[in-house]
């Protein structure tokens, strides 16, 4: 098994460049003994970058998830099992998807303190993401009020942690968000990673983020959507 070495680095930003052994190819995609790339889930994109191997260099498009991490390439003629190579992940795409995402968390916490919006889904993009709340009275949500409780919660300086926590202490937890995914996840893997944004924000995530939100930009929401009895999409 692949170890997934995102999950054990954060802050999610900046990742450096890391060495790798080619395990496997399969159509176009290119799988190693380890890789820090971060594969797509979550609602987030996975990562882009290059791959070096001697003096030829190929870029690698959006990472996608599996056993082991896949690594698409426009060709893989050049390469074969057994090659060792380096892979620079594309910096600028990772923070600003890391960026996008504990932006997400603080809005879907705001939604859910604000108006008592639920976040049933969220497509995160290094340019807008959006996010799809589902309340029991959508007359409530105000635009303003969610911007200016989120600007006004940048000046906290609120740090971001992660932890490796089991089932019980998760579910248990009285200000545990977002667990009704868990019954989906095998029973055999016994530790989850859990994100707090202190004070803010406390759930189950896989991806990346910053270390602190200080870095975040301001909130301004583009778009309001209805999408349905009760369900609202705005997007950021």
């Amino acid at each position: 098994m692949q170890e997934k070495m995102h999950l054990k680095c954060h802050p999610g930003t900046n990742p450096k460049p890391f060495k790798a052994k080619i395990v496997n190819i399969e159509d176009n995609y290119l799988m190693f003994d380890n890789s820090y790339c971060f594969p797509r889930g979550g609602g987030q994109p996975g990562d882009i970058g290059t791959i070096i191997l001697g003096e030829l260099e190929k870029e690698f498009h959006e990472t996608l998830p599996g056993e082991y991490i896949k690594h698409p390439i426009d060709s893989v003629d050049q390469f074969k099992i057994g090659d060792n190579i380096k892979c620079i992940i594309d910096k600028e795409n990772r923070n600003r998807n890391a960026k996008m995402h504990t932006t997400q968390h603080i809005v879907s916490a705001l939604a859910n303190d604000l108006f008592g919006a639920e976040t049933i889904g969220n497509q995160i993009g290094t340019e807008f993401t959006r996010i799809d709340l589902k309340f029991q009275d959508k007359n409530k949500f105000n635009i303003e009020d969610l911007e200016s409780s989120f600007n006004d919660i940048l000046s906290t300086n609120a740090p971001v942690n992660v932890y490796d926590w089991d089932r019980n202490t998760i579910l248990s937890h009285n200000k545990m968000r977002h667990t009704n995914f868990l019954d989906r996840i095998p029973s055999s893997i016994e530790k989850l990673r859990v994100v707090e944004i202190v004070d803010i924000d406390l759930c189950p995530c896989g991806g990346t983020h910053v270390k602190n939100i200080n870095i975040l930009d301001d909130l301004k929401i583009n778009r309001v959507k209805s999408k349905g009895s009760g369900k609202l999409r705005i997007s950021y």
